[in-house]
């Protein structure tokens, strides 16, 4: 452990700084122009960390972390993009507002029914901080955990950081209302702790929310995760941060508690595991008890490329973590930019797949997080002298569609279950008319609650 005097520290370049950043030399006056547009509409903050150590800045712009980290002018459809420069270099504020906010409309703000399909009910209160969509699992949201250490510039929660209306926001503060949720809810075995990014909160506020459930011990209760990207943006947030100390004891706890305890940690590129702090943190976290499982999406500029994804699972599993998922990224935000064809992300799985040993295949992929669930795209077969698309879910709002295989019809274009089309000339998949009815359902008791 370095001493006080030594320890590295943290600090965040946001909008407001940007022009502080010792790199931009290598950056074009154009660009940087542009780039400050385009802070306008997606949320940029990135720590130190990763500027140092992560960025190649002879390779800016096409450098993957630099395109992960940094929103890109070509992230805004180009129109919209060329009338909001027009706006604020005549100084007219209010129509450049104007433009961003329907760039933001357009950007399905809130995709796969997170609003008014995920969030649940305790009594007749709705708990906006917190969402149930699969009946295992809960996501809380605490309300200290709703930003990041940086931003990914795919972030499907991009709503969070952006200054939307609250309306476009989970948050809860109330370290209450989760214990008692799960308690009346037995289907419930998993809580997932989620954001933004729960750890950058401190200990102590982290342990508000913690404490009722370890004190509790809700007995369905089984596992508890923290969806993270802190061990690849500031890993030293477990071992030289002033309250390493006491997250580190936090997660023993809840291990001696009896829970599993999974750090569901977000790398991105292979250059992320690459640094020995990230090793250290590693090595740290699984000290606790604690698994961490790893997953990300696939994404266009940033790993649309089988040898990171296999360097990936690799570098993972040599660190004793679990590949867990490859994700498709979700129809929102700038997806136009990252997005990748469920033919093409097929393929870069499957040479990812080849490549490693059986300890990497772990991992699940290509998953489209949908409305009716995780998806899978597994794979092009001829069936009945048709070319089809394999189709299977692996986790679904009915816990009956899991593991059922249902085929698309052939179409190297799409790049999400909306753009498919059933096969052999079907109308619909077989789970949809379920699905319209489970939406009907869930939004009339809403409707109820809100009339009443």
């Amino acid at each position: 452990m370095k001493t006080s005097s030594t320890r590295p520290r943290y600090r965040p370049y946001t909008p407001d700084n940007f022009h502080t950043l010792p790199q931009l030399d290598k950056i074009s006056p154009k660009r940087i122009e542009d780039m400050k547009l385009t802070f306008r509409v997606l949320p940029f903050r990135v720590s130190n960390y990763v500027v140092d150590e992560l960025i190649d800045w002879d390779r800016v712009p096409e450098d993957p972390v630099f395109q992960l980290t940094f929103p890109q002018p070509e992230m805004i459809p180009r129109v919209d993009f060329c009338r909001l420069r027009t706006f604020v270099r005549a100084g007219n504020e209010r129509a450049a507002s104007d433009i961003v906010r329907r760039i933001h409309r357009g950007m399905n703000p809130h995709p796969a029914g997170q609003m008014d399909l995920n969030v649940p009910f305790l009594g007749s209160e709705v708990l906006t901080g917190m969402q149930h969509k699969y009946d295992e699992t809960v996501l809380f949201f605490p309300t200290q955990g709703q930003t990041c250490h940086s931003y990914c510039t795919y972030c499907f929660r991009w709503p969070q950081f952006v200054g939307l209306d609250t309306a476009f926001r989970f948050a809860c503060s109330d370290e209450t209302l989760l214990p008692r949720y799960i308690t009346e809810h037995p289907e419930v075995t998993d809580v997932l702790f989620t954001g933004g990014d729960p750890l950058v909160m401190h200990a102590k506020l982290l342990r508000k929310y913690l404490s009722p459930l370890l004190e509790k011990k809700p007995g369905n209760l089984h596992s508890i995760r923290f969806g993270t990207k802190s061990l690849a943006y500031w890993p030293y947030r477990f071992t030289e941060d002033k309250d390493a100390d006491d997250i580190i004891r936090l997660f023993e706890e809840i291990t001696e508690a009896g829970y599993h305890l999974s750090v569901m940690a977000h790398f991105s590129h292979d250059r992320e595991l690459s640094t020995p702090a990230v090793e250290k943190a590693m090595a740290r976290i699984r000290s606790t008890g604690a698994q961490i499982r790893c997953q990300a999406p696939l994404i266009r500029h940033v790993n649309d490329d089988p040898g990171v994804w296999s360097a990936m699972w690799k570098r993972q599993v040599a660190l004793g973590a679990v590949p867990y998922y490859m994700f498709m990224e979700r129809d929102t935000g700038p997806r136009g930019y990252f997005n990748v064809p469920l033919v093409e992300a097929h393929r870069i799985f499957t040479e990812a797949y080849r490549n490693v040993s059986g300890l990497c295949r772990t991992v699940r992929g290509p998953s489209m997080s949908a409305g009716p669930g995780k998806i899978l795209m597994d794979g092009v077969a001829e069936v009945g002298g048709e070319q089809v698309i394999l189709l299977k879910f692996i986790q679904a709002r009915n816990p009956d569609w899991v593991n059922r295989i249902f085929f698309a019809a052939h179409n190297p274009k799409a790049h999400w279950i909306d753009d498919l089309k059933p096969a052999f000339g079907k109308q619909q998949f077989f789970y949809e008319a379920e699905y319209i009815r489970i939406q009907e359902n869930i939004r009339r008791r809403r409707e109820g609650f809100a009339a009443a």
